[in-house]
């Protein structure tokens, strides 16, 4: 069984930062890629940022420069901190882990992890 464990969100004001973190668990064999997506209400869940095992990054134009993304791929754990954070940010944030592979059985499976609420607002 992998879970995927989300935790750092929040409320903070504009202009202010979060950390994002991410934890795989289970009999996890390897995982291409890890990113975060955001849903906010009302609009499609949208790619803010991802990062391959080999340290490949993609971000979502409208939050390049401000946040970055990294991962610890012997913690199966990914990282999202935000700077700069505006108003627009405010979504619930959603980790995945993109082509896992178990143990059990060695297919890939992707994964979702259940949501952080992110608030941004004075």
């Amino acid at each position: 069984q992998v879970q995927l464990v989300e935790s750092g969100g929040g409320l903070v004001q504009p202009g202010g930062s979060l950390r994002l973190s991410c934890a795989a668990s289970g009999s996890i064999f390897s995982i291409y890629a890890m990113g975060w997506y955001r849903q906010a209400p009302g609009k499609q869940r949208e790619l803010v940022a991802a990062i391959t095992s080999g340290g490949s990054t993609n971000y979502a134009d409208s939050v390049k420069g401000r946040f970055t993304i990294s991962r610890d791929n012997a913690k199966n754990t990914v990282y999202l901190q935000m700077n700069s954070l505006k108003p627009e940010d405010t979504a619930v944030y959603y980790c995945n882990a993109e082509r896992l592979i178990v143990y059990s059985d060695y297919r890939e499976y992707d994964y979702w992890g259940q949501g952080t609420q992110v608030t941004v607002s004075s």
